[in-house]
């Protein structure tokens, strides 16, 4: 299998937005069964069912596919943010480690990979398990998906991302837009806008916008964000708005809330979706 020595790591960053429990092998091992067998008819074409949120969702299990490039193809779950993207970039050292053993098997046998993880959830250390199989080129795994982050997630994150900032900005900024695991998190990612040029200098999920004038932005109906956003925070350094956002999770426009701080000539943010009984 050629390239395959990044994947070990890929495979765990990738499962890290799941949470897996001994009595859901069953239901993993099935859906994966499904998974390829349904690939292996349709091909490639496969990828756009196992990304929506449909046959290919099961409780907390998804399918994901990645090649043995690093790029991932199809995503079911909190990872569909990353398709289309190298994920090599945003590995963890401890988490390649645990999985260097586990793509030993020629193709067609299921593999499995276990490590220990922090459930950010719980804030307990749970283990996280995938099963996986290569077909070709392409891994098709399933995951676990992940609930919604809380509002106390989102803060932690905010928190992390405005130091991270003010040690080494550089490095910091670079760091989002190369979608480090340090400031991603289930559906969290941060943004950054440059308060001296009002455009955006870094984002965890859409590179598209880096350079766009923060002012401009509007929501998926046409409502400003950006605007009221910079005209709140001009005199204060910290706040909060509501607004609709697309969720790169569900794929849907729903209700998010940003935790807004200032550092320097730097605002960040941290948006959270909202349940619906907020």
């Amino acid at each position: 299998m050629r390239n395959s020595s990044w994947f070990w790591s890929a495979v765990a960053l990738l499962v890290a937005c799941g949470a897996a429990k001994a009595d859901e092998e069953q239901s993993s091992r099935l859906l994966l069964k499904r998974a390829v067998d349904y690939y292996q008819v349709q091909g490639d074409t496969a990828f756009a069912a196992f990304s929506r949120q449909g046959e290919f969702i099961d409780g907390e299990h998804y399918v994901f596919v990645v090649d043995t490039q690093g790029t991932m193809l199809a995503s079911g779950g909190t990872s569909v943010m990353l398709i289309g993207r190298d994920v090599t970039k945003a590995l963890e050292p401890e988490v390649r480690d645990g999985f260097r053993q586990a793509l030993q098997g020629e193709e067609g046998e299921v593999r499995v990979a276990e490590y220990r993880w922090m459930n950010a959830q719980d804030q307990r250390v749970e283990r996280k398990r995938v099963f996986f199989q290569r077909v070709g080129d392409r891994i098709i795994a399933v995951g676990h998906y992940l609930p919604r982050a809380t509002p106390q997630q989102a803060d932690r994150l905010l928190d992390r991302a405005v130091t991270a900032l003010e040690q080494n900005p550089k490095d910091s900024i670079a760091a989002i837009n190369t979608l480090s695991a340090s400031f991603r998190e289930d559906d969290l990612y941060v943004f950054v806008v440059d308060l001296q040029t009002g455009r955006y200098v870094a984002h965890g999920y859409n590179l598209r916008l880096l350079g766009v004038e923060f002012s401009s932005i509007r929501d998926p109906d046409g409502k400003p964000v950006g605007e009221p956003i910079l005209k709140l925070m001009k005199d204060r350094n910290e706040g909060g708005y509501d607004y609709r956002w697309k969720n790169p999770v569900t794929n849907k426009v729903e209700d998010k809330y940003a935790l807004l701080r200032k550092t320097g000539h730097l605002l960040v943010a941290v948006g959270y979706y909202k349940k619906s009984e907020d």
